[in-house]
């Protein structure tokens, strides 16, 4: 079942309320109607998609009966269209600044107030402009067309009728037809130019077209394949030839509507008319409508620039003289506003001199025409460049269409080269890995060898002739011993630096308190005699390598523990955070601290702080932990005062259960 849209009419005018009826219900809308304020109050107690709004009621201001809708939450987000008097640039300019979506001034054109409704519906909506499944039958003959209606729908397609080729360009606009079949001989323009016009139109140019014709004249078909038909029928065939032939064109021809973006030549054309005399203005306003068009009337430029500031316009035509703000300056304001610039401005003037047009030409109009021209003239002007203005638009959108594609294949490149280089980078340290890994190795296994003799043959001195020995000769064995002790360390951890670059990463939820007490248990055990506290608050847990992220903690606290021994009592707090994107952990101490124009070394292989007499160490450890922290995706940092104990931060990301590790 297909649920019309309802329109609430408020006008205080019977006839406007009875015309708007009949031309909404016939569009296909449920309509109800309001005198006054109150009623329209009393009304809005149920919903309505579309509310047509005069501003001069019996009770009240149309204005702010409109502000009160806007400050409603039930119908903020109703549109609604302002229908009033079109002289009244002011409450033009009022009403729009308090929320309409559209105002259309009166007297109105019903199929222009019916197109602005339905505009209005589909951009709150966001519905886009798309081909329909309708016929559209183009025909003088009201018998005919009901005909042709029939057949359509028997064959279960949906059918809509227009009687003029006027008409039936308003309506290809308004609906998109998935055809059209047009009379070729029509009021006004006949059914060539129809189709000639609807393929000059961007929206409108893949729509199939056929053309009918009662015509014997044997280049009639010439003539309509020419003016760019699909297919071309004459009238006395019969109507299964017709749908034979429709269904054909259909099968063959490509229906895909331009960009929603491009507006259709012949769609609802706004006009701003501006000119000092208002018998002009009106009279050019009577002229407009006949063609179409919905004038807006500015009796100033001061008046003009108002307009422009609250609702845009298709066209501008401007009068040269006028008190104020002249058409010159007024129209190099316009054309000084990038909102306004591309907008097409014909300067319109009773002067006809050559230094006139000259300065109008300078000031930036597009056009200049005498007034004593035949409004023939102005019409074919302004049908010019408002086709300009559609061919600029396309011409943009293919330029933005090019550009956009040309940025997603250099984005493309970019992103390939980028893999590519990424993937050079990981096999070079892939290679580097394994050289460094197979280089410790080597080296490893070279040094063990006399390492262990220095080592036993040191120990076996010590134990066995320690009796031979003076205290200098005790020294130096002890001496010997602990460095090769020493040495044995730096020759693990470098084989373990080495490693932790290849080795593979075996994740599971790490439960980081656990782990550090657990650490801190162990560590505080090797040091039998300090005083060492340490606190530990809640740390968050974690995704990652237990075995690794041990090495990370027990480096840390080690450190913490080794560069406190000078203090009476070392004092260690260890906190975690849980943040948005990562997890922090805190390491602090009471220890020497160190400068922080030092810090950039800290990490560094070998790199020391502090000497080697002051403080044992490999100058591997915190070369390690932060190889360890990276490869799961986290950062370290340090900071610190000499003499006032050191802060070591590292973060690792957040990870659900079953998320990957960063490699």
């Amino acid at each position: 079942m297909i649920v019309k849209p309802s329109v609430l009419i408020v006008d205080d005018s019977l006839t406007v309320r009875m015309d708007l009826e009949e031309a909404f219900q016939s569009a296909g809308f449920l309509t109800k109607s309001c005198v006054t304020v109150r009623t329209a109050r009393e009304a809005l107690s149920e919903p309505f998609a579309l509310i047509v709004l005069d501003i001069l009621l019996p009770d009240g201001d149309g204005i702010e009966l409109l502000k009160e809708i806007r400050n409603t939450l039930a119908t903020s987000e109703t549109p609604v269209l302002l229908l009033s008097t079109e002289a009244e640039v002011a409450d033009r300019v009022r009403g729009m600044k308090t929320g309409a979506d559209e105002y259309v001034g009166k007297p109105y054109d019903q199929t222009y107030l019916i197109a602005r409704a339905r505009e209005l519906l589909h951009k709150r909506n966001s519905v886009r402009a798309e081909v329909s499944e309708t016929i559209l039958v183009v025909d003088d003959s009201a018998t005919y067309r009901e005909e042709l209606k029939q057949a359509l729908e028997s064959q279960g397609y949906k059918a809509a009728a227009a009687s003029s080729g006027e008409d039936a360009l308003r309506l290809a606009v308004e609906m998109r037809p998935r055809a059209v079949i047009v009379d070729g001989i029509l009021p006004g323009i006949d059914g060539a130019t129809v189709i000639r016009r609807m393929r000059q139109d961007a929206t409108l140019r893949a729509t199939p077209c056929l053309l009918l014709t009662g015509s014997e004249d044997p280049r009639a078909e010439l003539k309509a394949l020419d003016a760019g038909a699909d297919a071309y029928v004459k009238k006395e065939e019969d109507v299964q030839v017709i749908l034979a032939r429709l269904a054909a064109v259909l099968r063959s021809s490509a229906t895909v509507p331009a960009a929603a973006s491009t507006s259709s030549l012949f769609g609802p054309k706004r006009v701003l008319a501006v000119d000092d005399s208002l018998t002009f203005l009106h009279a050019l306003a009577d002229q407009l409508r006949q063609e179409g068009y919905d004038p807006i009337l500015a009796r100033s430029g001061e008046e003009a620039l108002e307009v422009l500031a609250v609702q845009t316009v298709d066209c501008i035509l401007l009068d040269l003289v006028m008190p104020g703000l002249s058409g010159n300056v007024t129209c190099r304001r316009i054309k000084s506003n990038p909102v306004w610039r591309d907008v097409p401005l014909l300067m319109l003037t009773a002067r006809e001199d050559r230094d006139s047009m000259i300065d109008g030409i300078n000031a930036g109009a597009d056009d200049y025409i005498a007034k004593s021209s035949e409004f023939e003239v102005l019409s074919a002007r302004l049908r010019a460049q408002l086709r300009r203005k559609q061919i600029e638009d396309e011409h943009r959108q293919i330029r933005e269409q090019l550009l956009l594609r040309e940025l997603e294949a250099a984005q493309a490149k970019a992103a390939l080269e980028l893999a590519e280089t990424r993937s050079r980078l990981l096999a070079d340290l892939e290679r580097k890995n394994q050289e460094l890994e197979a280089f410790s190795h080597s080296v490893s296994h070279d040094l063990r060898a006399p390492l262990r003799s220095i080592a036993g043959f040191s120990q076996i001195l010590l134990e066995d002739h320690s009796d031979k020995l003076d205290s200098e000769g005790t020294r130096v064995l002890h001496v010997i011993s602990d460095s090769a002790r020493k040495m044995g360390q730096l020759i693990e951890d470098l084989l373990e630096f080495s490693r932790v670059g290849r080795k593979e990463l075996r994740a599971s939820i790490v439960d980081m308190t656990n782990l550090m007490q657990s650490v801190i248990n162990d560590l505080v055990a090797s040091y039998p005699g300090r005083d060492i506290c340490v606190s530990v608050g809640h740390l968050p847990a974690c995704r990652g390598d237990q075995a690794l992220l041990r090495q990370v903690l027990a480096n840390l606290i080690d450190n913490s523990i080794k560069y406190t021994r000078n203090r009476s009592r070392a004092q260690i707090e260890v906190e975690g955070q849980s943040q948005p994107t990562e997890n922090l952990y805190i390491i602090r101490d009471n220890g020497v601290g160190f400068a922080m124009e030092h810090a950039h070394k800290l990490f560094g292989i070998f790199q020391r702080l502090h000497t080697q007499e002051e403080f044992e160490g490999t100058g591997v450890g915190l070369s390690l932990v932060q190889r360890i922290v990276q490869r799961h995706g986290g950062r370290i940092w340090a900071e610190a005062k000499l003499n006032e104990g050191a802060t070591f931060s590292f973060t690792l990301p957040r990870m659900e259960e079953g998320g990957e590790l960063r490699e």
